[in-house]
């Protein structure tokens, strides 16, 4: 089979794939249960077929699950009203931080690193050595929470990040890096939850 081939062949197949989500939402919305589970099961095969796709899937549910080295972050924020003034262009907000170590290796948290982003596209980097003035060790299968705030000048914004963390039982173990995802800043409330 040729190069013409495979990439005819490619196309086709990506051409199918791209019809059959809008078919599985019309059974989906129409409780044609059965028929939206064969469209799914037809995607998934396609899925793991397609080298990219299987790729693109893998890294999605990777950033989905927020997981580096076994290391999970989730965030929740919440707007402080009582800690606010609007008419001063004063927008306080408060986030928890829940860092959870799946794997089995004790972990320690030594630095941050927040990129703040206000409705204007403001960024500000703030950098620092632990959260809270710790530097919290987490064994395995353990977690670690905290909270914090972040002053905005507009009513809404986003914030991103990450924690640079250790194996503290691996002598001479390099330093490795824990996304944290995107969460939003905002009056109306935490847009980071599922809907």
């Amino acid at each position: 089979m040729g190069s013409e081939d495979n990439a005819s062949s490619f196309l086709s197949r990506t051409q199918n794939y791209a019809l059959l989500k809008p078919q599985m939402e019309v059974a989906a919305q129409s409780e044609d249960y059965e028929e939206a589970a064969r469209i799914l099961d037809s995607l998934k095969s396609f899925e793991e077929e397609e080298p990219v796709l299987r790729l693109r899937g893998l890294l999605k549910e990777a950033i989905s699950e927020e997981r580096f080295e076994g290391i999970r972050a989730q965030v929740r924020s919440v707007y402080i009203e009582g800690r606010s003034q609007p008419s001063k262009g004063q927008y306080f907000f408060a986030y928890r931080i829940k860092i959870t170590n799946d794997s089995d290796c004790p972990v320690q948290l030594l630095r941050r690193h927040w990129i703040i982003t206000d409705a204007n596209e403001k960024i500000e980097n703030v950098w620092g050595i632990g959260v809270i003035a710790e530097q919290p060790v987490m064994p395995p299968r353990m977690g670690f929470e905290y909270s914090s705030a972040c002053p905005l000048s507009t009513p809404n914004g986003r914030m991103e990040g990450d924690f640079e963390m250790k194996h503290i039982d691996r002598v001479g173990s390099r330093t490795f890096n824990v996304a944290v995802a995107l969460f939003s800043l905002s009056i109306l409330g935490d847009e980071s939850e599922p809907s």
